[in-house]
């Protein structure tokens, strides 16, 4: 099976206004990250972490296990696989990858492939906790159902900064993340109405 690309996606498509400008232009450094779908109780689940609260990069915030890619890494998903299996113990042998969704640009610079893949349901976490605060899997038709998809926005040097929104429990899921699971939302209501064209 594999995911068809519908395009590029960025933190720009909701603040167009903002990308002519100087403080968000920057050279962007490739990351890659995983969507991991798990199911427990006959329902799939999404594997999401909550970040370390010391990091340098998105301290606290939800996000999927991943990261940069190294110059060592055969390929980017060979990256979002190796960063799974740092952060949160999850062998590759344990994931069965379907494809990626859109490349995604971040204001504060990264450029981003998602994977998208099939994690065993034996799997049990082991976050690392120089990297990882948390591990929790919400259900993914919570977050694939439109009502629970918000546009929530910031005030920033005088602008006003739209941004994705899926909140779950205690827990804010947002920004590029929120607008990945988005992306995936997407293509599955996509899939629903032309299941010849969009494969998943």
């Amino acid at each position: 099976m594999a995911l068809a690309p519908f395009g590029a996606r960025s933190d720009f498509d909701l603040n167009p206004h903002v990308v002519g400008d100087t403080a968000y232009q920057c050279t962007h450094r490739h990351a890659a990250v995983l969507c991991g779908l798990r199911e427990r109780a006959g329902r799939l689940h999404v594997v999401l972490t909550r970040r370390a609260g010391h990091l340098r990069n998105h301290a606290g915030q939800v996000a999927f296990p991943g990261g940069c890619v190294d110059p060592t890494d055969a390929s980017t998903r060979h990256a979002a696989l190796r960063e799974a299996e740092e952060e949160i113990g999850l062998p590759a042998s344990k994931v069965r990858v379907l494809g990626t969704l859109d490349e995604y640009i971040t204001s504060s610079g990264f450029h981003v492939t998602p994977f998208v893949g099939i994690v065993a349901s034996d799997f049990r976490p082991e976050p690392d906790p120089g990297e990882v605060d948390l591990v929790f899997e919400p259900p993914l038709d919570f977050l694939m159902d439109p009502a629970n998809q918000r546009r929530h926005h910031v005030m920033r040097d005088g602008k006003r900064l739209y941004y994705h929104a899926m909140p779950w429990n205690e827990h804010y899921i947002w920004g590029a993340t929120a607008a990945m699971l988005k992306t995936l939302s997407d293509r599955l209501a996509a899939r629903e109405k032309a299941p010849e064209a969009v494969t998943l």
